[in-house]
């Protein structure tokens, strides 16, 4: 597998082969339960085992397979009827946090906020969907810190820790997502710092979550059809 980067300097076989599986992955060539045999790899990319081994746990790591005894390596999937539930609960109460926080956030918290999302926008030049969705949750976490009402938060932290637990990035499946989540971030600052009707507020901030669980849908229907399964993930 002989790779190099954009330059003269040639990168490193388990550099390659982790770039080759990312893309298989994310483009939904290995889909949920696909086997990631190191052997077959290997052979596949001429190399040895030593550096497919690498790349796959550096994807174990990021969170796009995982490890099971007797099993090995395989892709990681959603339970799509769960994470849609949670989801969808989480965009209504993230809305209405966002809406009552509005009024008593600050510039410096605008400007803060600003400031992350152009760390988000930094991570689409060289897409990491773990990195993304950590810096996403501090940017929502922010916009919803200053909501006056205790129970609300509470509710928010409690399914935002719970669709951690489904998933630690649904990134992975929709990266496109990522860019259009980026500009619809701008969309939410610029309302808040207008001074928008809290109404208009909760709805553009209900819509942006619920747009990445459309988009998670689609993608999962996409490849359902391809693969003549219908089971989703």
């Amino acid at each position: 597998m002989a790779a190099k980067t954009s330059g003269t300097e040639p990168i490193s076989k388990s550099e390659s082969a982790y770039r080759v599986l990312r893309e298989r992955i994310v483009n939904g060539v290995y889909v949920s339960g696909h086997r990631l045999v190191l052997g077959q790899l290997a052979k596949e990319f001429g190399i040895s085992a030593v550096p497919v081994r690498e790349a796959v746990r550096r994807l174990e790591a990021q969170g796009y397979v995982r490890f099971e005894r007797n099993v090995g390596a395989e892709v990681v999937g959603i339970d799509s009827a769960q994470y849609t539930h949670v989801m969808q609960t989480l965009a209504y109460l993230e809305g209405a946090a966002t809406s009552l926080a509005a009024p008593l956030l600050t510039p410096d918290d605008i400007a803060q906020g600003r400031q992350l999302n152009d760390e988000l926008r930094r991570h689409l030049e060289d897409f990491d969907p773990l990195g993304f969705t950590r810096t996403n949750q501090r940017f929502h976490a922010l916009l919803c810190a200053r909501c006056p009402n205790p129970h609300l938060r509470e509710l928010v932290e409690r399914d935002t820790e719970r669709m951690s637990m489904i998933r630690s990035s649904t990134f992975v499946f929709v990266p496109l997502r990522a860019r259009e989540s980026v500009a619809e971030h701008d969309h939410i600052l610029d309302l808040l710092e207008a001074g928008a009707p809290a109404l208009e507020i909760e709805v553009a901030t209900r819509e942006h979550k619920l747009g990445t669980l459309r988009a998670f849908l689609e993608s999962q229907a996409a490849h359902d059809t391809g693969s003549g399964s219908g089971t989703g993930v």
